[in-house]
């Protein structure tokens, strides 16, 4: 295990409201207690300035804590000091099939330990539970999260509780329990399953890592972009395709090509557009950003093979379709047969196999591309946030009955020819 330089101080100013801008403590606290309000954290940026720069970073070990002074830890993290660092594969044959002269996809499918972006936030998420003196985390999940912060509980020697909705597919049950979590299945969807565990945060004294600790959890997908703008050389890509389900990736993306223009790190050639990619069956955020509407019209009964995204009313869709908005980008839907198709494409040009989710991204880039909104000649990365192993049922039906020969090269030659 790579073991990161210790923080020699902290850069974590407060928490503070994204609404009414008051400071909060850096407690488990979530919501401003006089806007209601969501709670993100705040960072010193002069003392970055002075104490981080690219020659530095560049220094460390290949993980996320490479960028610790920009994620909110007031001690040395303990959690996940492996996860992070993913390829970014200038995808070519997939950018042939899609008209596309600098295509780039960044694959978390292949990240430490549960092969999903969400190893990233957890590993946040986890060593800040410690840090605030935790001893029992949980989550609500429809299916990486479960399986991220199961695994890194198991690891940090915490006790896990998960809830899921209870029709989730059976390689991220699986891939839950078997790190001797606490996994409880709920007659209904995500929202149902959310609403549960923000009433069982008032009541237990657990580390919800997507509830009390929300505001530190949703820091760690800022290492997703900081690699991004590292790895094309230290420089921001015109386009990012982000799938949403809260839609927090997708902003905290965002906030880190902010974060290191503001620091100096990046050559900015003009503002990156963020485009957010949605399920057809559940695209409350992509509805609201098509419409030109700034309110998001909740999706009741979510209907979409890419469970992961199936969230009918995401946290962070205001925010996203802000920071969609403000970027010059745009959004799309993608309906189910578009999903698995881009699933198939992907696999068939890049050998990369990603879940449902990175199918809605592959499939919105497909759409943006084809209608110009993404023209061909800029440099733009596809986010792939999950492995393919997880969501293999629709799949199922489409995969080819196996030949069966004896071993006889008669038969070999007869099949082939």
């Amino acid at each position: 295990m790579l073991s990161p330089e210790p923080n020699r101080a902290s850069f974590v100013s407060s928490l503070r409201c994204r609404e009414c801008q008051r400071d909060y403590p850096k407690e488990a606290l979530h919501v401003c207690e006089f806007c209601f309000g969501p709670l993100e954290v705040a960072y010193d940026y002069p003392a970055i300035a002075r104490a981080l720069s690219r020659e530095a970073i560049a220094r460390r070990a290949p993980n996320l804590w490479r960028y610790r002074e920009l994620l909110p830890l007031d001690a040395p993290p303990t959690v996940g000091l492996d996860a992070g660092f993913t390829p970014l594969v200038r995808a070519r044959r997939l950018g042939e099939a899609l008209g596309h002269r600098e295509l780039y996809v960044k694959n978390d499918a292949v990240c430490h330990p549960t092969l999903s972006f969400k190893d990233r936030v957890v590993s946040v998420a986890l060593s800040k539970a410690r840090e605030l003196g935790f001893t029992t985390v949980a989550c609500a999940s429809t299916g990486n999260l479960a399986n991220s912060t199961a695994a890194n509980a198991a690891q940090a020697g915490l006790g896990c509780y998960v809830l899921i909705p209870h029709d989730l597919e059976a390689g991220k049950v699986l891939g839950t329990t078997i790190y001797g979590a606490r996994v409880i299945g709920i007659r209904g969807t995500y929202d149902d399953v959310n609403r549960l565990c923000s009433e069982i945060a008032g009541r237990r004294p657990w580390a919800f890592v997507n509830v009390n600790l929300r505001p530190y959890y949703a820091e760690g997908s800022k290492s997703y972009g900081f690699e991004i703008q590292e790895q094309l050389g230290w420089r921001t890509p015109a386009h990012v395709v982000v799938p949403m389900a809260s839609g927090s990736l997708l902003t905290k993306i965002g906030k880190s090509i902010e974060e290191f223009t503001k620091l100096g790190f990046v050559e900015a050639k003009g503002r990156t557009k963020l485009h957010g990619a949605q399920a057809a069956g559940c695209g409350p955020i992509a509805e609201a950003v098509l419409a030109g509407r700034d309110a998001i019209r909740p999706v009741k009964k979510p209907e979409t093979i890419a469970k992961s995204l199936a969230i009918g009313n995401p946290a962070d869709g205001p925010y996203a379709a802000q920071a969609i908005r403000a970027s010059g980008g745009t959004a799309a839907q993608i309906s189910d047969e578009e999903i698995v198709e881009a699933i198939e494409l992907l696999a068939s040009t890049e050998g990369i196999f990603t879940e449902t989710a990175g199918g809605v991204t592959i499939g919105a880039a497909r759409r943006l591309i084809a209608s110009g909104a993404i023209p061909a000649d800029e440099p733009t990365v596809l986010c792939v946030t999950g492995q393919g192993l997880k969501t293999q049922e629709p799949l199922a039906a489409r995969a080819p009955t196996l030949p069966i020969i004896a071993p006889r090269i008669e038969e070999f030659e007869a099949l082939i020819s």
